[in-house]
This record gives structure tokens, sequence and C-alpha cells, in this order.
């Protein structure tokens, strides 16, 4: 038996994958991958060329998300796709 815990994650990831772009798809994945903390003190935009422009609220959160960008990438990707958000710019 499959427990649920480790089918639903997948599942979700799959169905939100496969529904098109737009800001609030960007904005759900941002909140799944850094959580409600991060959130709270950052905005996202995503342009055309791959690149996630955040703004922080100040220099400190700024630097967090620099310094675990290439984790958040990766869990971004988990439910964009792959080579969706190619880099972060954090300011």
């Amino acid at each position: 038996m499959i427990r649920a815990e480790h089918v639903i994650p997948a599942v979700l990831s799959e169905i939100i994958k496969k529904a098109p772009l737009c800001a609030e798809k960007v904005e759900f994945a941002w909140r799944s991958a850094v959580g409600a903390a991060v959130v709270r003190v950052t905005k996202v935009r995503l342009d055309d060329n791959g690149v996630l422009h955040v703004t922080a609220v100040d220099a400190h959160w700024a630097s967090e998300v620099k310094r675990s960008s290439k984790l958040i990438i990766a869990r971004l990707a988990r439910l964009l796709g792959d080579d969706t958000v190619k880099k972060i710019r954090a300011a």
C-alpha cells in the first residue's frame, strides 16, 4: 500500500506543471518553495527569459533569497517544470 502523503505531492506537482504559466501559478509555486514567512516579505515576477525577480522588504531578506537560490530553483522546478526558472535576481 502506498501512503497518501507520498502520492499527493507528486500528483499535485504533475497537475500544476501542466497548467498554463501565469502570475498566479508562479506565486503559488513561490509560496510552496519558500514558505509563508518569506512570502510575507517578498514579491515575485517571472520574466520571459526565465529570470525570477524577487523584491524583498530589506537587504537581509534579499540576501537570504540569493543564498538559497539553488535550492529554491530546484523546488520551483518541481511545480513549474525544469528550466522555467533559470536564475533568481533578488533586491
